[in-house]
């Protein structure tokens, strides 16, 4: 890959985490409150990863990627760049590895691993709906 593809996915990744922080936000105000948590995460998981999919196929024509090599590459730096930061956030805030694997369950309406599979296979999927791969 490109190490221009690689800074323009970079940037993709960085609109998409500013998303991701404000649908939390919005989970927390609104969807938990009104929806219970159960629903409140199931809703907001969908809604984040619609966003994922939504921001790939509109930025795919920028990046410029279309070799399903790339395209997985992208889609697997974008899951990676999400998991570290997941991490490093939580671990600066004091939380133990356990309470921070417990996202990754399928718990209480908790969808976080379909949303990380869906960060993986966004630019493919992406391409696939414009026809490109």
């Amino acid at each position: 890959m490109h190490l221009w593809i690689a800074l323009k996915a970079l940037a993709i990744w960085t609109g998409i985490l500013v998303l991701a922080v404000l649908n939390g936000a919005l989970r927390e105000a609104i969807l938990v409150p009104k929806l219970g948590m159960a629903a409140g995460l199931v809703v907001s998981g969908v809604l984040l990863s619609a966003l994922i999919i939504v921001v790939a196929y509109l930025a795919l024509p920028w990046l410029g990627a279309r070799r399903t090599i790339e395209l997985l590459g992208i889609g697997i730096g974008w899951l990676a760049l999400t998991l570290v930061f997941e991490f490093s956030f939580g671990l600066l805030q004091g939380k133990s590895w356990q309470v921070m694997l417990e996202a990754y369950t399928f718990k209480g309406g908790n969808i976080w691993p379909a949303v990380l599979i869906v960060t993986a296979i966004a630019p493919y999927l992406a391409a696939k709906l414009r026809g490109w791969a």
